[in-house]
Protein backbone atom coordinates (compact mmCIF):
# COMPACT_ATOMS: atom_id res chain seq x y z
CA UNK A 1 0.00 0.00 0.00
CA UNK A 2 0.95 3.78 -0.82
CA UNK A 3 0.05 6.53 1.61
CA UNK A 4 -0.23 9.32 -0.86
CA UNK A 5 -0.41 13.04 0.04
CA UNK A 6 -1.76 15.84 -2.99
CA UNK A 7 0.11 17.96 -5.21
CA UNK A 8 -0.08 21.41 -6.52
CA UNK A 9 -2.57 20.85 -9.73
CA UNK A 10 -0.87 21.05 -12.60
CA UNK A 11 -2.78 21.67 -16.20
CA UNK A 12 -1.92 18.51 -19.19
CA UNK A 13 -3.96 18.03 -22.03
CA UNK A 14 -5.91 21.06 -21.09
CA UNK A 15 -7.33 19.42 -18.23
CA UNK A 16 -6.43 19.61 -14.41
CA UNK A 17 -5.56 16.34 -12.48
CA UNK A 18 -3.09 15.98 -9.52
CA UNK A 19 0.33 14.56 -9.83
CA UNK A 20 1.16 12.39 -6.26
CA UNK A 21 4.27 11.13 -4.71
CA UNK A 22 4.47 8.14 -2.54
CA UNK A 23 6.47 8.03 0.73
CA UNK A 24 9.25 6.10 -1.10
CA UNK A 25 9.51 8.86 -3.55
CA UNK A 26 8.45 7.73 -7.52
CA UNK A 27 6.09 9.83 -8.90
CA UNK A 28 2.74 8.57 -9.12
CA UNK A 29 -1.00 9.93 -11.36
CA UNK A 30 -4.71 9.65 -10.68
CA UNK A 31 -6.54 6.93 -12.11
CA UNK A 32 -7.72 9.76 -14.56
CA UNK A 33 -4.59 11.33 -15.75
CA UNK A 34 -3.14 7.68 -16.28
CA UNK A 35 -5.98 6.95 -18.72
CA UNK A 36 -5.86 10.44 -20.72
CA UNK A 37 -2.23 10.04 -21.35
CA UNK A 38 -2.58 5.96 -22.48
CA UNK A 39 -5.54 7.13 -24.75
CA UNK A 40 -3.01 10.12 -26.14
CA UNK A 41 -0.38 7.55 -26.55
CA UNK A 42 -2.61 5.50 -28.04
CA UNK A 43 -3.88 8.23 -30.69
CA UNK A 44 -0.19 9.13 -31.44
CA UNK A 45 0.67 5.42 -32.39
CA UNK A 46 -2.26 5.05 -34.68
CA UNK A 47 -1.33 8.46 -36.34
CA UNK A 48 2.29 7.70 -36.93
CA UNK A 49 1.26 3.66 -38.20
CA UNK A 50 -1.01 5.40 -40.84
CA UNK A 51 1.56 7.72 -42.46
CA UNK A 52 3.89 4.62 -42.78
CA UNK A 53 1.45 3.52 -45.03
CA UNK A 54 0.56 6.87 -46.93
CA UNK A 55 2.39 7.58 -50.00
CA UNK A 56 5.22 9.82 -49.33
CA UNK A 57 3.57 11.91 -53.02
CA UNK A 58 -0.17 12.25 -50.57
CA UNK A 59 1.69 13.83 -47.26
CA UNK A 60 2.98 16.90 -48.85
CA UNK A 61 1.26 18.15 -51.91
CA UNK A 62 4.27 19.69 -54.13
CA UNK A 63 3.74 23.06 -55.52
CA UNK A 64 4.62 22.09 -59.39
CA UNK A 65 5.40 26.14 -60.21
CA UNK A 66 8.01 26.74 -57.42
CA UNK A 67 9.66 22.81 -57.26
CA UNK A 68 9.94 21.57 -61.21
CA UNK A 69 9.98 22.21 -64.31
CA UNK A 70 6.24 20.42 -66.12
CA UNK A 71 8.17 19.86 -69.12
CA UNK A 72 11.85 19.53 -67.92
CA UNK A 73 14.74 21.13 -70.90
CA UNK A 74 15.10 17.45 -72.51
CA UNK A 75 11.69 17.04 -73.02
CA UNK A 76 11.30 20.01 -74.51
CA UNK A 77 14.29 19.76 -76.94
CA UNK A 78 12.92 16.51 -78.17
CA UNK A 79 9.63 18.27 -79.42
CA UNK A 80 11.36 21.01 -80.59
CA UNK A 81 13.74 18.64 -82.85
CA UNK A 82 11.02 16.04 -83.72
CA UNK A 83 8.87 19.31 -85.46
CA UNK A 84 12.22 20.11 -86.94
CA UNK A 85 14.30 17.38 -87.91
CA UNK A 86 10.93 15.41 -88.91
CA UNK A 87 10.66 17.84 -91.48
CA UNK A 88 14.61 18.44 -92.70
CA UNK A 89 15.43 14.98 -92.56
CA UNK A 90 12.21 13.13 -93.36
CA UNK A 91 12.51 9.32 -93.33
CA UNK A 92 16.25 9.03 -91.78
CA UNK A 93 14.65 10.90 -88.72
CA UNK A 94 13.94 7.87 -86.96
CA UNK A 95 16.91 6.34 -87.26
CA UNK A 96 18.63 9.09 -86.34
CA UNK A 97 16.38 10.21 -83.61
CA UNK A 98 17.34 6.52 -81.90
CA UNK A 99 20.77 7.17 -82.24
CA UNK A 100 20.32 10.53 -80.45
CA UNK A 101 18.41 8.59 -77.38
CA UNK A 102 21.28 6.17 -77.02
CA UNK A 103 24.70 6.00 -75.47
CA UNK A 104 27.40 7.96 -78.15
CA UNK A 105 30.25 6.74 -79.12
CA UNK A 106 33.67 8.34 -78.58
CA UNK A 107 37.15 8.19 -80.27
CA UNK A 108 40.52 8.02 -78.75
CA UNK A 109 42.71 10.96 -79.97
CA UNK A 110 45.87 9.41 -79.28
CA UNK A 111 48.72 11.91 -77.70
CA UNK A 112 52.05 12.05 -79.37
CA UNK A 113 53.89 13.84 -76.60
CA UNK A 114 53.01 11.18 -73.71
CA UNK A 115 55.66 7.98 -73.62
CA UNK A 116 52.95 5.68 -72.18
CA UNK A 117 52.35 2.53 -74.35
CA UNK A 118 48.81 3.48 -75.10
CA UNK A 119 48.81 3.38 -78.87
CA UNK A 120 49.89 -0.52 -78.44
CA UNK A 121 46.88 -1.32 -75.90
CA UNK A 122 43.87 0.21 -78.18
CA UNK A 123 45.30 -1.73 -80.89
CA UNK A 124 45.45 -4.72 -78.89
CA UNK A 125 41.57 -4.15 -77.73
CA UNK A 126 40.12 -4.14 -81.30
CA UNK A 127 40.87 -0.67 -81.85
CA UNK A 128 41.61 0.88 -85.32
CA UNK A 129 42.91 4.53 -86.83
CA UNK A 130 40.08 5.39 -89.02
CA UNK A 131 42.46 8.22 -90.11
CA UNK A 132 44.48 6.17 -92.06
CA UNK A 133 42.01 3.25 -92.44
CA UNK A 134 39.69 5.02 -95.12
CA UNK A 135 38.24 3.81 -98.33
CA UNK A 136 40.23 2.98 -100.93
CA UNK A 137 37.69 2.54 -103.07
CA UNK A 138 36.45 6.53 -102.87
CA UNK A 139 36.78 8.53 -105.83
CA UNK A 140 37.34 12.20 -106.04
CA UNK A 141 33.48 13.73 -106.91
CA UNK A 142 32.72 15.39 -109.69
CA UNK A 143 33.13 19.54 -109.61
CA UNK A 144 29.99 21.12 -109.01
CA UNK A 145 28.65 24.74 -108.31
CA UNK A 146 26.04 25.55 -105.65
CA UNK A 147 23.91 29.03 -105.15
CA UNK A 148 23.90 30.54 -101.81
CA UNK A 149 21.00 32.43 -100.86
CA UNK A 150 21.14 35.09 -98.56
CA UNK A 151 18.69 37.63 -97.44
CA UNK A 152 16.59 37.15 -100.58
CA UNK A 153 19.30 37.57 -103.08
CA UNK A 154 21.54 34.69 -104.65
CA UNK A 155 24.92 34.56 -104.99
CA UNK A 156 26.73 32.14 -106.95
CA UNK A 157 29.74 30.93 -104.52
CA UNK A 158 32.01 28.50 -106.60
CA UNK A 159 32.20 25.25 -105.24
CA UNK A 160 35.15 24.16 -107.89
CA UNK A 161 38.66 23.22 -107.10
CA UNK A 162 40.24 25.97 -108.09
CA UNK A 163 41.03 29.77 -106.95
CA UNK A 164 40.85 33.14 -108.56
CA UNK A 165 43.76 32.56 -111.31
CA UNK A 166 42.53 29.25 -112.50
CA UNK A 167 45.08 27.46 -110.87
CA UNK A 168 44.37 23.95 -109.37
CA UNK A 169 44.33 24.00 -105.55
CA UNK A 170 46.55 22.20 -103.49
CA UNK A 171 44.79 18.50 -102.58
CA UNK A 172 43.86 17.99 -98.76
CA UNK A 173 46.59 16.29 -97.02
CA UNK A 174 46.10 14.07 -93.97
CA UNK A 175 48.54 14.98 -91.17
CA UNK A 176 50.33 11.58 -90.88
CA UNK A 177 51.01 12.40 -86.94
CA UNK A 178 47.26 12.56 -85.91
CA UNK A 179 45.94 9.57 -84.78
CA UNK A 180 42.30 8.71 -83.35
CA UNK A 181 41.16 5.06 -82.71
CA UNK A 182 38.05 3.76 -82.55
CA UNK A 183 36.72 0.59 -82.25
CA UNK A 184 34.41 -1.30 -84.95
CA UNK A 185 31.71 -0.56 -86.46
CA UNK A 186 28.89 -1.92 -84.19
CA UNK A 187 30.91 -2.60 -81.13
CA UNK A 188 29.87 0.10 -78.19
CA UNK A 189 32.84 -0.87 -76.05
CA UNK A 190 33.91 1.66 -73.64
CA UNK A 191 37.37 3.20 -73.56
CA UNK A 192 38.97 3.37 -69.80
CA UNK A 193 40.26 6.59 -68.74
CA UNK A 194 43.70 6.94 -69.77
CA UNK A 195 46.59 6.94 -67.53
CA UNK A 196 49.82 9.76 -66.80
CA UNK A 197 53.25 9.16 -68.01
CA UNK A 198 56.04 9.38 -66.08
CA UNK A 199 55.87 13.15 -66.72
CA UNK A 200 52.00 12.99 -66.07
CA UNK A 201 51.20 13.65 -69.70
CA UNK A 202 47.95 10.96 -70.59
CA UNK A 203 48.23 9.35 -73.24
CA UNK A 204 44.53 9.88 -74.99
CA UNK A 205 41.98 12.07 -75.18
CA UNK A 206 38.36 10.87 -75.26
CA UNK A 207 36.11 13.01 -77.49
CA UNK A 208 33.82 12.38 -80.28
CA UNK A 209 36.00 10.85 -83.37
CA UNK A 210 33.71 12.98 -86.01
CA UNK A 211 35.22 16.07 -84.10
CA UNK A 212 38.42 15.23 -85.61
CA UNK A 213 37.46 15.81 -89.10
CA UNK A 214 37.01 19.76 -89.08
CA UNK A 215 40.70 19.61 -87.72
CA UNK A 216 41.56 17.26 -91.06
CA UNK A 217 39.70 19.36 -93.01
CA UNK A 218 41.41 22.45 -92.41
CA UNK A 219 44.68 20.84 -93.84
CA UNK A 220 47.38 22.56 -91.66
CA UNK A 221 51.10 23.12 -93.18
CA UNK A 222 54.40 23.40 -91.69
CA UNK A 223 54.52 26.79 -90.41
CA UNK A 224 51.13 27.87 -90.52
CA UNK A 225 49.65 30.60 -87.91
CA UNK A 226 46.55 28.83 -86.62
CA UNK A 227 43.62 30.74 -84.60
CA UNK A 228 41.09 28.55 -83.06
CA UNK A 229 38.20 30.71 -82.38
CA UNK A 230 36.17 29.06 -80.02
CA UNK A 231 38.51 26.61 -78.58
CA UNK A 232 37.11 25.04 -75.13
CA UNK A 233 37.22 22.70 -74.26
CA UNK A 234 40.01 21.76 -75.75
CA UNK A 235 39.81 18.74 -78.15
CA UNK A 236 40.26 20.55 -81.34
CA UNK A 237 42.94 22.24 -80.40
CA UNK A 238 45.05 19.47 -79.09
CA UNK A 239 43.89 17.61 -82.78
CA UNK A 240 45.44 20.46 -84.18
CA UNK A 241 48.94 20.17 -82.17
CA UNK A 242 49.12 16.77 -82.92
CA UNK A 243 49.74 17.55 -86.48
CA UNK A 244 53.48 18.92 -84.89
CA UNK A 245 53.74 21.45 -88.21
CA UNK A 246 51.88 24.57 -86.36
CA UNK A 247 54.31 27.52 -86.52
CA UNK A 248 52.20 29.68 -83.80
CA UNK A 249 48.58 28.77 -82.42
CA UNK A 250 46.17 31.01 -80.96
CA UNK A 251 43.24 29.22 -78.77
CA UNK A 252 40.66 31.38 -77.62
CA UNK A 253 37.14 31.18 -75.60
CA UNK A 254 34.99 34.01 -74.45
CA UNK A 255 34.20 32.38 -71.06
CA UNK A 256 37.16 32.23 -68.50
CA UNK A 257 35.61 29.63 -66.97
CA UNK A 258 35.77 27.58 -70.02
CA UNK A 259 39.42 28.89 -70.73
CA UNK A 260 39.99 27.56 -67.53
CA UNK A 261 39.34 24.31 -68.15
CA UNK A 262 41.11 24.46 -71.82
CA UNK A 263 44.17 25.27 -69.62
CA UNK A 264 43.66 22.17 -67.97
CA UNK A 265 43.58 19.88 -70.60
CA UNK A 266 46.50 21.82 -72.39
CA UNK A 267 48.72 21.18 -69.49
CA UNK A 268 47.71 17.66 -69.38
CA UNK A 269 48.51 16.77 -72.30
CA UNK A 270 51.33 18.65 -73.93
CA UNK A 271 54.88 19.43 -72.80
CA UNK A 272 55.80 22.84 -70.76
CA UNK A 273 58.17 23.68 -73.27
CA UNK A 274 55.42 23.71 -76.09
CA UNK A 275 53.08 25.93 -73.68
CA UNK A 276 55.43 29.18 -74.44
CA UNK A 277 53.85 32.75 -75.73
CA UNK A 278 56.33 31.89 -79.05
CA UNK A 279 53.89 28.86 -79.79
CA UNK A 280 51.02 29.11 -78.10
CA UNK A 281 48.87 31.64 -77.06
CA UNK A 282 45.30 31.18 -74.71
CA UNK A 283 43.00 34.25 -74.72
CA UNK A 284 39.60 35.27 -73.77
CA UNK A 285 38.19 37.23 -75.77
CA UNK A 286 34.97 38.02 -77.41
CA UNK A 287 35.32 36.29 -80.70
CA UNK A 288 33.01 38.19 -82.49
CA UNK A 289 35.35 41.00 -82.29
CA UNK A 290 38.36 39.20 -83.47
CA UNK A 291 38.16 41.24 -86.70
CA UNK A 292 38.58 43.85 -85.07
CA UNK A 293 42.22 42.18 -82.96
CA UNK A 294 43.76 40.75 -85.50
CA UNK A 295 42.63 41.45 -89.16
CA UNK A 296 44.07 39.45 -92.04
CA UNK A 297 46.53 37.51 -89.91
CA UNK A 298 46.13 33.80 -90.09
CA UNK A 299 46.56 30.83 -92.02
CA UNK A 300 44.25 28.89 -90.83
CA UNK A 301 41.27 29.15 -88.87
CA UNK A 302 39.05 27.11 -86.95
CA UNK A 303 35.49 28.41 -85.87
CA UNK A 304 33.77 25.79 -83.79
CA UNK A 305 30.69 27.67 -82.70
CA UNK A 306 28.70 27.38 -79.45
CA UNK A 307 25.21 25.61 -80.72
CA UNK A 308 21.91 24.06 -79.56
CA UNK A 309 24.57 20.90 -79.04
CA UNK A 310 21.98 18.18 -79.73
CA UNK A 311 22.90 15.21 -78.18
CA UNK A 312 23.51 17.19 -74.53
CA UNK A 313 20.36 18.72 -75.30
CA UNK A 314 18.13 15.54 -75.25
CA UNK A 315 20.61 13.65 -72.53
CA UNK A 316 21.40 16.39 -70.01
CA UNK A 317 18.70 18.86 -67.99
CA UNK A 318 21.65 20.58 -66.50
CA UNK A 319 22.98 23.47 -68.53
CA UNK A 320 20.66 22.98 -71.01
CA UNK A 321 19.80 25.16 -74.05
CA UNK A 322 16.29 24.31 -73.93
CA UNK A 323 15.71 25.88 -70.51
CA UNK A 324 13.02 28.31 -70.28
CA UNK A 325 15.18 30.83 -68.62
CA UNK A 326 17.70 30.39 -72.04
CA UNK A 327 14.97 30.99 -74.65
CA UNK A 328 16.39 34.40 -75.39
CA UNK A 329 19.80 33.39 -75.63
CA UNK A 330 18.80 29.90 -77.76
CA UNK A 331 17.22 32.34 -80.61
CA UNK A 332 20.25 34.71 -80.79
CA UNK A 333 22.24 31.41 -81.86
CA UNK A 334 22.25 31.74 -85.48
CA UNK A 335 22.97 35.45 -85.38
CA UNK A 336 26.08 34.90 -82.77
CA UNK A 337 27.50 32.04 -85.37
CA UNK A 338 26.97 34.20 -88.70
CA UNK A 339 29.18 37.21 -86.50
CA UNK A 340 31.95 34.58 -84.88
CA UNK A 341 32.04 32.99 -88.34
CA UNK A 342 32.34 36.67 -89.85
CA UNK A 343 35.06 37.62 -87.46
CA UNK A 344 37.05 34.33 -88.54
CA UNK A 345 37.13 35.33 -92.21
CA UNK A 346 38.77 38.52 -91.59
CA UNK A 347 40.87 37.43 -89.24
CA UNK A 348 42.19 34.96 -92.16
CA UNK A 349 44.65 36.52 -94.57
CA UNK A 350 44.41 36.16 -98.21
CA UNK A 351 44.55 33.17 -99.21
CA UNK A 352 43.83 31.07 -95.95
CA UNK A 353 41.06 28.72 -94.99
CA UNK A 354 38.33 28.87 -92.90
CA UNK A 355 36.37 25.50 -91.31
CA UNK A 356 33.09 26.33 -89.72
CA UNK A 357 31.99 23.76 -87.67
CA UNK A 358 28.87 22.72 -84.99
CA UNK A 359 27.28 20.00 -83.35
CA UNK A 360 23.79 20.29 -84.41
CA UNK A 361 21.59 19.02 -87.46
CA UNK A 362 20.04 22.93 -87.55
CA UNK A 363 20.12 24.17 -90.98
CA UNK A 364 19.47 27.35 -88.76
CA UNK A 365 22.71 27.01 -87.40
CA UNK A 366 24.64 25.71 -90.46
CA UNK A 367 24.15 26.38 -94.50
CA UNK A 368 22.22 29.71 -93.19
CA UNK A 369 24.70 30.90 -91.49
CA UNK A 370 27.42 30.04 -93.67
CA UNK A 371 25.24 32.15 -96.40
CA UNK A 372 24.92 34.85 -94.54
CA UNK A 373 28.34 35.33 -93.48
CA UNK A 374 29.66 34.66 -96.84
CA UNK A 375 27.11 37.47 -98.20
CA UNK A 376 28.06 40.21 -95.09
CA UNK A 377 31.76 39.25 -96.10
CA UNK A 378 31.44 40.21 -99.77
CA UNK A 379 28.53 43.21 -99.45
CA UNK A 380 30.09 44.60 -96.21
CA UNK A 381 34.04 44.39 -96.16
CA UNK A 382 34.80 43.28 -99.97
CA UNK A 383 35.96 39.81 -99.03
CA UNK A 384 35.36 36.87 -101.46
CA UNK A 385 35.12 33.75 -100.50
CA UNK A 386 35.35 30.03 -102.25
CA UNK A 387 33.39 27.09 -100.62
CA UNK A 388 35.58 24.43 -100.63
CA UNK A 389 34.36 21.23 -101.77
CA UNK A 390 34.67 18.56 -98.94
CA UNK A 391 33.09 15.48 -100.09
CA UNK A 392 35.98 13.78 -101.66
CA UNK A 393 37.50 14.19 -98.12
CA UNK A 394 34.24 12.86 -96.30
CA UNK A 395 34.15 10.11 -98.92
CA UNK A 396 37.41 8.77 -97.82
CA UNK A 397 35.96 8.42 -94.25
CA UNK A 398 32.41 6.65 -94.67
CA UNK A 399 33.67 3.20 -93.17
CA UNK A 400 33.86 5.23 -90.14
CA UNK A 401 30.69 7.91 -90.30
CA UNK A 402 27.53 7.95 -91.75
CA UNK A 403 27.18 11.38 -93.99
CA UNK A 404 23.72 13.43 -94.85
CA UNK A 405 23.65 12.89 -98.94
CA UNK A 406 23.75 15.81 -101.04
CA UNK A 407 23.84 19.05 -98.84
CA UNK A 408 24.11 22.23 -101.09
CA UNK A 409 27.16 23.49 -98.84
CA UNK A 410 29.21 21.45 -96.45
CA UNK A 411 29.62 18.30 -94.96
CA UNK A 412 27.81 16.65 -91.60
CA UNK A 413 28.17 13.59 -90.16
CA UNK A 414 24.80 12.21 -88.82
CA UNK A 415 24.42 9.42 -85.82
CA UNK A 416 23.48 5.96 -86.54
CA UNK A 417 22.88 2.84 -83.99
CA UNK A 418 26.03 1.03 -86.12
CA UNK A 419 28.27 4.09 -86.10
CA UNK A 420 26.91 6.81 -83.19
CA UNK A 421 28.88 9.65 -83.83
CA UNK A 422 28.32 13.50 -84.22
CA UNK A 423 25.81 15.34 -85.07
CA UNK A 424 28.63 17.51 -86.75
CA UNK A 425 28.99 19.64 -89.08
CA UNK A 426 31.43 21.48 -91.52
CA UNK A 427 32.45 23.59 -93.95
CA UNK A 428 35.40 25.25 -95.49
CA UNK A 429 36.06 28.23 -97.38
CA UNK A 430 38.67 29.63 -98.36
CA UNK A 431 39.50 33.27 -98.66
CA UNK A 432 40.34 34.61 -102.36
CA UNK A 433 40.52 38.38 -101.70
Amino acid sequence: MFRVRPAHPVKVCGTFGFVCRSEDGPLKLSHGMMALLLDTRLLLRKVKDLRCFTPRRNRVKEKWAATRAKYPPTTLALQHFDATYGVQLGQQWPSVRVALLSERKYGALFNNFSHDAALADLEALGCRDFIRDIDAEAQPCPEQESKVVAEGESICVSMKKSDADGQQLSPLQLSPHIKCLVFPRGDITRFKPAKPDMLGLLGYYLMDAASVLPCLALNVQEGHNVLDLCAAPGGKSLALLQSQCIGFLCVNDSSVSRTTRLKKVLHSYVPKQLLTDEKLRVTSFDGTKWGEIERNTFDRVLVDVPCTTDRHSLMEDDNNIFSKIRTGERRKLPQLQAELLLAGIQAACPGGEIVYSTCTLSQNQNMSVVEQAVHSARENHGIHLQVVDLQPFTHMFRKTFNFAPDLPVGEMVIPHLTANFGPIYMCKLRRLT
